[in-house]
């Protein structure tokens, strides 16, 4: 049991100034106006006039890959690399992580040996394992696949079957369409991992454009499956309302990374949850020049932020988006709780601070100097796992 106080409450549609809030095995029992429970034995923790906020869902970042293969030829430890990577994701507010795993046949961009079929199950076995062991985050899988890896459908399937998948997202990289459609930003894109002729460039274009891929059939099976275990489904890099009227109609409900306004408007009008990068509204814009993604949340068509490849960006974007762009705080920080837990089936449980739902919170101070914010205190499951004391000169 513990008693929060003196801190200011991020609801669901107001951040709430002298409130406190009590937790009761594992879950907040009660929200009420501070010095109004009486605590009796109960340990407080003292907000020091921060944010008590829901701990953050991060519905996409591959960053687990760079703990495991810091190097491309380097495969560390995946226990290990899981263990290590949850002590920054705690501290960086983050409570439940869906680790996005990519399933590639195989990949111009991405040589790392983290990135073949065997590892990647390795990877999934390892996070389902430790869930049912000692963790300070929740871990789940998040799927990537690839639709040229036309060989490991069995192994998707079976995996599927295993209920170790707890999000599947369909990918297509090809060269002028998606993230890609600029063909003159994706060269450019190529010759930073490596020095190509033109000649050179326009043959690896025409071979990745003429590469088999996944048959609608065998995408409509795999996708039948998830749904039928409760898996969420998701799109990639939507880039045409086309798109994604065709993978609505496979019972997907979550549109990452579209590539455009209109295409971000279009799944929004079809119901879909529409993600975008923490990082793109750090950066003020796409590294791949596409949607901005905080012109897209000032105009509603973006309903989830994930942290993609920086883990700390979800923070700093929340509040961001509030001192740069004049959005409500309580409304931002949805975009990496409430809105992802929706997405994913999940916020009965997860997602907001509400009595009956589990305690997973953070305690986010601001710095007097630099007005960045920092988090003090993190909650999961109800449990103190994380406590910081910042040196204050």
């Amino acid at each position: 049991m513990y008693l929060l106080t003196n801190g200011k409450l991020v609801l669901e549609d107001r951040v709430a100034e002298n409130y406190e809030l009590l937790i009761e095995n594992g879950c907040i029992s009660r929200i009420g106006p501070q010095g109004e429970m009486d605590n009796g034995s109960v340990p407080v923790i003292d907000a020091q006039g921060g944010y008590i906020a829901p701990g953050f869902i991060d519905i996409h970042s591959d960053y687990i890959e760079y703990m495991a293969s810091p190097r491309p030829t380097s495969i560390l430890d995946f226990k290990m690399a899981i263990k290590e990577v949850e002590k920054q994701l705690v501290n960086q507010g983050i409570t439940t992580m869906y680790h996005s795993l990519s399933l590639y046949k195989d990949s111009f961009f991405s040589p790392k040996k983290i990135r073949t079929s065997e590892n990647v199950k390795k990877l999934a076995d390892h996070i389902e394992e430790i869930n049912s062991g000692s963790s300070l985050i929740h871990h789940r899988f998040h799927a990537r696949y690839e639709i040229d890896n036309v060989d490991d459908v069995p192994y998707l399937m079976e995996f599927i079957k295993q209920k170790k998948i707890h999000l599947l997202s369909f990918m297509d990289h090809t060269p002028g369409q998606g993230q890609y459609r600029n063909l003159e930003i994706y060269k450019e894109t190529i010759k930073g991992y490596q020095e190509m002729t033109e000649d050179q460039l326009e043959k690896h274009i025409r071979e990745a454009q003429q590469k088999e891929k996944l048959d609608l059939q065998t995408i409509l099976i795999l996708c039948k499956m998830a749904r039928e275990s409760d898996i969420p489904l998701a799109s990639h890099d939507d880039d045409s309302v086309e798109k994604v009227e065709l993978v609505k109609s496979w019972g997907t409900v979550i549109s990452e990374f579209p590539i455009a306004i209109e295409v971000a408007r279009a799944a929004k009008a079809r119901e879909m949850f529409t993600v975008a990068g923490a990082p793109n509204v750090l950066l003020g814009g796409s590294h791949s020049g596409n949607l901005n993604a905080a012109q897209a949340i000032k105009e509603g068509c973006i309903d989830i932020l994930c942290s993609d490849y920086y883990p700390a960006s979800l923070l700093h974007a929340v509040f961001l988006l509030e001192k740069k762009y004049g959005q409500k705080l309580w409304e931002m920080f949805k975009l990496v709780s409430l809105n992802p837990a929706r997405a994913l089936g999940i916020a009965d449980t997860y997602g907001s601070l509400a009595p009956g739902k589990r305690a997973d919170l953070i305690i986010i101070e601001k710095d007097d100097k630099d007005d960045f914010p920092f988090i003090t205190a993190v909650f999961v499951d109800g449990n103190l796992v994380s406590r910081l004391y910042y040196l204050r000169r």
